[in-house]
């Protein structure tokens, strides 16, 4: 492998982790939302109610995807939106009671797919990946 297979390998890796995590959520029952849907619960899970801009900066997507994605989980059940009672602009989201129960799900498989992602990957080496890792990431 040559230091130009990078992307590729990084671009690999992110879509086995996808996979991966697809497979685990079919396993729990939830088959339903994809990782994008993922992405938005996990978010909520750290924090219980986030407006739609919020969520696009901690998910990293433009507001119209959010908005899309969003949508869907309110229609599934997972969450609610609410607009702002001073600015009718901002519209929250929440968890509902059926994505709360989601959190165990979501902490089992984080769990699952990190000690895959990490097997037999050293601290040092952990703390070096990382570094790398984030050099890579500032440089965009």
């Amino acid at each position: 492998m040559k230091p130009r297979d990078a992307v590729s390998l990084i671009s690999k890796i992110r879509e086995k982790i996808n996979r991966f995590i697809v497979s685990e959520m079919v396993k729990y029952g939830v088959d339903d939302i994809a990782t994008s849907h993922g992405d938005i619960i996990y978010a909520l899970l750290k924090k219980s109610r986030l407006t739609m801009a919020e969520i696009a900066k901690k998910i990293d997507k433009d507001k119209s995807t959010v908005t899309a994605l969003v949508d869907k989980l309110v229609r599934l059940g997972y969450v609610t939106k609410e607009r702002d009672t001073v600015d009718t602009r901002v519209v929250y989201v929440a968890l509902t009671h059926k994505g709360e129960e989601l959190r165990p799900v979501f902490e089992a498989i984080s769990k699952e797919m990190l000690d895959v992602f990490y097997l037999d990957i050293s601290e040092k080496e952990k703390e070096e990946l990382l570094r790398i890792l984030m050099k890579i990431y500032n440089n965009f």
